[in-house]
């Protein structure tokens, strides 16, 4: 389908060869990582660049057949969270052309990752003559309406996605919120977004047996726990304590039950470490203030190929933040044949089918996130069926292979547009 053709991810802080788990290394970096190498499995050539963060890091990584990592040198080699890095663009653009003269290397499109890279993008598009495809990940304005004076984006971000907008030619939705609000918040022409769900691996995520699974796990579960499982980055965001509240109504309201357990799975370091990570600081200190510090097990940072034992560990996945753009761990929980309790916000709402595959639930509510609890904790066979619906959807509509192919065709429509006499490039440059 490629036909050979060579594709730049730009994706300045998510390098798909992070260890996922930390700060800023989370859906991105998967998406990254997935799309990239199942783009080459369908002929294309795909080049990734990131910022280099590590002194020691090769240049050039050879990640996958068809899929090449390029570090390139922008401000310190040292980790600097995403926030830090918007002076450094400029560089980071210079690099990459630099890059492309001294290997010779055509690219035939650009795909650009968050608002960082679509500016980079945004200005290699005018230079290059080729054509651009961004995917936000998150909005500014977005961010700004959950997080408030939480929000450490740059002042000048959301006037950059606005003129990110502008200047590319196509804008990838990952949801129907998503498309929703570059088209109300930022004026997107609706003719310019594309919506291409993005997806979890299913031969990484599958249901295993519960009680294998948790044999498999490095916390001591009995084969009678109901077990809730958290998986996902220890940030405030995520709201993990809003888990830990409920599951303290929970004991309050319907207790003793003394097989109830929370798994919380995340953080820096692969054994919890209050310091490296302060929310498990936070969680230990509430945990304790509301009695259930004994209910509560602190897993630290796993990665992917084991997570799946530690999901169908559990007989429920919670995944309850407060502000989420798409988020995948919905996704990696139903993949893995579990329910998964989710708050009504961002593409929760879209990958979680309601009272089918799972149960929504306000955010920052965890009275009704206890009462969800308690109502599977009562119905294991509810627990059971919504867990093998969850799988065949999963398996329907939510696989990488699938996204990859319907980013593929909006590459091949693209490029055709870009070969037509009086091309894109005028048109584009007349919307601004």
């Amino acid at each position: 389908m490629g036909k050979s053709r060579r594709v730049a991810f730009l994706s300045e802080h998510a390098d798909p060869t992070a260890l996922l788990g930390g700060v800023d290394a989370g859906g991105q970096n998967v998406y990254v990582d997935e799309i990239s190498r199942n783009l080459a499995q369908l002929g294309y050539t795909v080049d990734v660049f990131t910022r280099r963060d590590n002194p020691d890091t090769p240049e050039v990584i050879e990640w996958a057949p068809g899929v090449r990592v390029i570090h390139l040198t922008a401000g310190p080699a040292t980790f600097l969270l995403k926030d830090e890095l918007w002076p450094l663009m400029p560089e980071f653009r210079d690099a990459f052309l630099r890059f492309q003269e001294r290997s010779g290397t055509h690219y035939d499109l650009i795909h650009s990752n968050f608002w960082l890279s679509g500016w980079v993008a945004a200005e290699l598009r005018e230079r290059l003559r080729i054509p651009a495809v961004q995917i936000f990940h998150a909005m500014g304005i977005t961010k700004r309406r959950h997080q408030q004076e939480a929000d450490t984006s740059p002042s000048e971000r959301i006037q950059v996605e606005h003129e990110i907008i502008q200047r590319v030619d196509r804008l990838i939705a990952q949801c129907p919120g998503e498309q929703h609000e570059l088209i109300e918040d930022y004026r997107a022409d609706p003719a310019k977004i594309v919506m291409i769900p993005s997806a979890v691996n299913t031969s990484l995520f599958y249901p295993v047996n519960r009680e294998e699974a948790r044999r498999r796990v490095t916390c001591e579960l009995h084969s009678d726990d109901f077990v809730i499982v958290y998986v996902g980055r220890m940030l405030p965001r995520k709201d993990a304590r809003n888990i830990v509240r409920a599951l303290a109504i929970l004991l309050h309201e319907h207790g003793p039950l003394p097989s109830v357990k929370l798994v919380l799975v995340g953080g820096e370091s692969m054994e919890p470490d209050p310091p490296l990570t302060p929310e498990i600081g936070a969680l230990q200190e509430l945990a304790a203030e509301l009695g259930v510090a004994d209910r509560v097990v602190f897993v630290g940072k796993r990665q992917p190929e084991v997570l799946r034992y530690y999901y169908c560990a559990g007989d429920v996945a919670v995944t309850t933040p407060w502000y989420e753009p798409f988020g995948l761990t919905p996704l990696e929980g139903q993949a893995c044949g579990r329910p998964v309790i989710g708050s009504a916000v961002g593409g929760i709402t879209f990958t979680i089918a309601d009272g089918e595959t799972g149960l929504l639930v306000p955010p920052r509510d965890p009275a009704a996130l206890a009462e969800r609890l308690y109502q599977l904790f009562k119905d294991r066979a509810l627990c059971e069926r919504m867990g093998e619906a969850a799988r065949q959807r999963v398996e329907r509509e939510f696989t990488w292979p699938v996204a990859a192919r319907r980013t593929a065709e909006l590459y091949q429509a693209l490029l055709q547009e870009w070969r037509q006499p009086v091309s894109t490039i005028t048109r584009a440059s007349s919307r601004r």
